[in-house]
């Protein structure tokens, strides 16, 4: 199974910006995580971070025609306010996994919409990095056809 995990605005900054909710870990320990979810897993996965919500649709529809076969995305902030990244991964028609380091649901007010997650098949927050890992573990359970 291919997965692409994508990453929005600022968590390139894991481990620098607000500790008090996004831990010390680094964005480079995200990354070695999910490379070993994959080789545990016997999955591909590509990672793309972008702080622009055209790059992310963008990569979005290529995954269409390159072979991805289910996305993990945590939106970041355009989780509440993106169309565009609702509408790209609605048009693609991939399963997609949303997830967010932390619990929005206990967060602000305007963090309660989720415009991505209208067009996920499930959303995990709150689990740090681990939901990284559940989401990738969820597409492989549910979604790869590889082995019937």
């Amino acid at each position: 199974m291919k997965i692409l995990v994508l990453n929005g605005p600022n968590l390139n900054m894991l481990g620098i910006r607000e500790k008090s909710i996004y831990g010390s870990e680094t964005y480079e320990d995200l990354l070695n995580l999910i490379k070993e979810t994959a080789k545990e897993n016997k999955i591909e996965v590509e990672v793309y971070q972008s702080n622009h919500e055209g790059g992310l649709v963008d990569r979005i529809q290529q995954a269409y025609f390159d072979g991805t076969e289910g996305i993990v995305i945590n939106p970041a902030a355009y989780t509440h306010t993106s169309v565009a990244i609702l509408d790209a991964l609605k048009g693609v028609s991939l399963p997609a996994v949303e997830v967010h380091l932390s619990d929005v649901s206990q967060r602000e007010d305007f963090r309660q919409i989720s415009y991505a997650g209208m067009a996920c098949v499930k959303t995990i927050m709150g689990k740090g990095f681990l939901g990284y890992k559940e989401g990738m573990e969820f597409l492989v359970e549910k979604y790869d056809r590889k082995g019937e």
